[in-house]
């Protein structure tokens, strides 16, 4: 399944070749995929809530928003509604513009040994994050307990949070938005690198805003983590490695939030 990685970070274009978006166009492309992320969730609990929730015939789409947000079966499959709004959406968006689906995204294979790399260093962010985060006796995961007590299966949960949710979020932000980003910088004196390096500030930035539901700690610890998960796409020249790592950061947490609980 792996192979060797390249030095050289995926997505960002070569002097001779043309960006599949403008500077404008990547500017109107971040504003609208944020916009339509938020859209598509709402979308997403609407359709599920009506699915879902009990006695929905007569009800506002006030109330199916109120109560859908804060029920764990709606939410559930309201982001694996979300998702495929989403993925479908951004693979539009490439074709539209005449590109590779493959290679724009990034969906390749990538080396054991930076695998093996990333995982450590996720692993030490984990292990710093856990010891700060109980020093100042914060509780990052606790939006969670509604979701949690309301939910029709606690495993319809794991798998929508540890699962779906990595995989749109790492498609959108170091997929298309940070490949977007990082081709209007082709300077070849910086080999890619300087494009690399502000499409992951940007992209991290704004997928930390973009996570209400959480306080100004666990959001500076979010910028840090998509920091390291755009680190792994430069390294690896895959997004698939963030995507698993993504997926082993949610599935700790929520492993660990389910031992709490149980």
């Amino acid at each position: 399944m792996l192979k060797n990685a390249t030095t050289l970070p995926h997505g960002v274009k070569s002097p001779k070749s043309r960006p599949l978006f403008s500077r404008l166009g990547a500017l109107l492309l971040i504003i609208g995929m944020v916009v339509t992320f938020f859209i598509s969730q709402l979308i997403g609990v609407y359709i599920a809530g009506k699915l879902v929730l009990p006695a929905t015939k007569n009800a506002t789409m006030g109330d199916i928003f109120f109560f859908g947000s804060n029920d764990g079966t709606v939410v559930s499959v309201s982001i694996m509604i979300g998702c495929l709004l989403l993925v479908a959406i951004s693979i539009l968006l490439i074709r539209i513009r005449g590109g590779s689906i493959r290679q724009y995204l990034a969906l390749k294979l990538f080396s054991w040994a930076i695998a093996i790399g990333m995982l450590g260093l996720l692993l030490i962010f984990m292990i710093g994050s856990q010891a700060l985060t109980y020093l100042l006796n914060e509780s990052p995961l606790v939006f969670v307990d509604p979701l949690y007590q309301s939910v029709s299966s606690v495993w319809l949960l794991v798998f929508a949070m540890v699962i779906v949710a990595p995989i749109y979020e790492e498609l959108i932000f170091r997929g298309l938005l940070w490949s977007a980003i990082a081709e209007q910088f082709p300077d070849a004196s910086y080999s890619g690198h300087r494009g690399a390096i502000v499409a992951s500030l940007v992209t991290s930035l704004i997928f930390a805003a973009i996570h209400l539901q959480y306080g100004i700690y666990e959001i500076s610890t979010i910028v840090v983590l998509a920091l390291i998960f755009c680190y792994a796409r430069i390294k690896s020249g895959s997004l698939v490695l963030p995507m698993l790592l993504h997926i082993i950061n949610n599935g700790a947490a929520m492993a660990q939030y389910l031992a709490q609980v149980a």
